[in-house]
């Protein structure tokens, strides 16, 4: 037995050598993951970039080939990307005014009944406004979905009550990843709900990034109620605060 087990111990020695990286891969691998974490900081100044790279030359390509611009001495470029912004303070500041709000109802009066381009304008519309509309969400909350033993990030956009409000649900939007502005509607009772101590700003950054921007803490506790008795639990009528009797 103790000569086997000398025979073995060199063997298990020179295996155990083999498997430390020498100085090249050490330098390779240090490389590589240094490089791969300088790209992924500065990706979102190459999409800004990208992304203005792209907005100046369609802009510059449809308002300097127009007659009025085209050889002229405000023909350099940028010029179609100034005249965008230009183009939308005014509309800004004709929305500010009682004279240039109705121009503008009047525009959307319009288009809301034209065949098909109704659909896609109303469409575009709401979700321009809900997602600026600075009301949209109240919290953040975490809730089982879509099963137990598995929660997921949701925001708070609004509750419902009974008639003589002892109960409530909370109306619950589960984003998807990393496009927020689809998702899923969910009535939950106020009990199944866990909340958390992170932020919208941070939430959002959670969904954008698909989980890779992580907060640094994050706290998920429960806030129980008096509910309901189980066989009875969301049965009844409910309705929004602006309706309650």
């Amino acid at each position: 037995m103790t000569n086997q087990n000398d025979g073995n111990s060199p063997n298990r020695f020179e295996e155990e050598e083999e498997k430390k990286p020498n100085l090249f891969e050490r330098v390779e691998t240090h490389i590589q993951s240094r490089t791969l974490q300088g790209f992924v900081a500065l990706i979102p100044l190459l999409v800004t970039v990208i992304l203005l790279a792209f907005l100046i030359g369609k802009a510059d390509g449809y308002i300097r080939s127009l007659p009025g611009v085209m050889g002229q001495p405000w023909d350099f470029p940028g010029f179609g990307l100034i005249t965008l912004i230009v183009l939308f303070y005014v509309i800004g500041w004709m929305d500010s005014t009682r004279a240039g709000s109705k121009v503008l109802v009047f525009k959307d009066e319009v288009l809301s009944r034209v065949p098909l381009v109704k659909t896609f304008y109303k469409i575009t519309q709401q979700g321009i406004t809900s997602l600026t509309s600075s009301a949209t969400f109240t919290r953040v909350v975490f809730v089982e979905w879509p099963r137990e033993g598995m929660v997921a990030l949701g925001f708070v956009t609004g509750r419902v009550f009974t008639p003589d409000r002892s109960q409530s649900l909370a109306v619950v939007y589960i984003p998807t990843v990393p496009n927020p502005t689809s998702g899923n509607m969910a009535f939950i009772h106020e009990d199944d709900v866990m909340e958390t101590d992170i932020t919208v700003d941070t939430a959002m950054r959670l969904v954008f990034s698909g989980g890779i921007v992580l907060p640094e803490k994050m706290v998920l506790a429960r806030a129980p109620q008096e509910r309901v008795t189980e066989g009875s639990m969301f049965v009844g009528e409910y309705h929004s605060p602006a309706k309650k009797t």
